[in-house]
């Protein structure tokens, strides 16, 4: 059993280093430039670039936790960073799926629920896969 774990693990540090430098980078973006960030994930209108560069602080210190499991290379550091970052994934991608739904986002912001549910869906596979 322990063999399976184990060949998880390539799989489970691409995916920290994939999420990982797609967050950080995009919390970079948002705190350097924010308007430019925001067009590059089609997101429509840049009014509120200060909350912007706040909410970039914040994506690109979950980024950062993935980068940090991955340059790890430790099997545990991995799992803890796969579990700890779910609820913050949930959380975005459930509230802009219901924010487009009643209208406070346009229709484009379903692009961060997309790209959070599937990582939802990987680093859970992965977790199940680890037991």
């Amino acid at each position: 059993m322990m063999k399976k774990a184990l060949d998880l693990l390539p799989l489970a540090r691409v995916l920290a280093l994939v999420a990982g430098g797609m967050d950080f980078a995009t919390g970079v973006g948002m705190v350097l430039w924010p308007t430019l960030t925001l067009s590059l994930m089609l997101v429509p209108g840049a009014e509120a670039l200060i909350y912007a560069r706040f909410v970039g602080v914040f994506v690109g210190a979950v980024g950062a936790s993935y980068l940090l499991a991955w340059l790890s290379g430790q099997q545990e550091q991995l799992r803890g960073v796969l579990r700890f970052t779910l609820p913050f994934r949930l959380g975005a991608g459930s509230y802009c799926a219901v924010a487009v739904a009643v209208g406070w986002l346009s229709p484009m912001w379903l692009s961060v629920t997309a790209v959070d549910f599937g990582l939802v869906a990987a680093q859970i596979w992965l977790l199940g896969k680890w037991r």
